[in-house]
């Protein structure tokens, strides 16, 4: 059974009110939470590219890419759990991880069970949660993974 039913969240994935790429994070984290997210990525199979300046490049150890020079260009891992779904994580700081979607993507039951999975894979492999903001509006999330549960939930009001 699916953690989430679209009916119930699509309002939650509108591009025009929520913005099309809201951004999703693992707060309180480490340099070894990711490393287990690289890791993970490798593992699962999932289609990725990492790159540094625009240019692609070997996935490097978590611990090189976090410890860049301050006026450096952010590295950003692009991973595709599958066609047509695009996560881009941006290596900002340490202690949080980001990352983007794109809601025009994320359309329907099919897509929305992907999206789910995915966040509940990073979520259990780091037993951390997972949530989704609008975009831009950091610190009010609307959906995540909650740990307890161990399912993504919605955590905003229908409107």
């Amino acid at each position: 059974m699916a953690d989430l039913l679209w009916d119930d969240v699509k309002d939650l994935f509108d591009p025009h009110t929520m913005g099309s790429l809201p951004d999703l994070r693992v707060p309180n984290t480490a340099v070894n939470d990711w490393q287990t997210l690289l890791d993970l990525v490798v593992e699962r199979g999932w289609e990725y590219q990492y790159s540094e300046g625009g240019a692609a490049a070997p996935l490097p150890r978590a611990r090189t890419v976090l410890s860049r020079p301050a006026d450096a260009e952010c590295p950003e891992l692009r991973v595709r759990p599958s066609g047509g779904v695009l996560a881009i994580f941006r290596f900002y700081a340490t202690d949080e991880i980001d990352f983007d979607v794109d809601l025009r993507e994320l359309q329907g039951q099919e897509r929305l069970d992907t999206l789910c999975g995915f966040l509940a894979a990073i979520g259990q492999r780091l037993g951390k949660p997972v949530l989704m903001d609008p975009e831009g509006d950091c610190g009010h999330p609307v959906l995540g993974f909650d740990v307890h549960t161990d399912r993504v939930t919605r955590l905003a009001e229908p409107q």
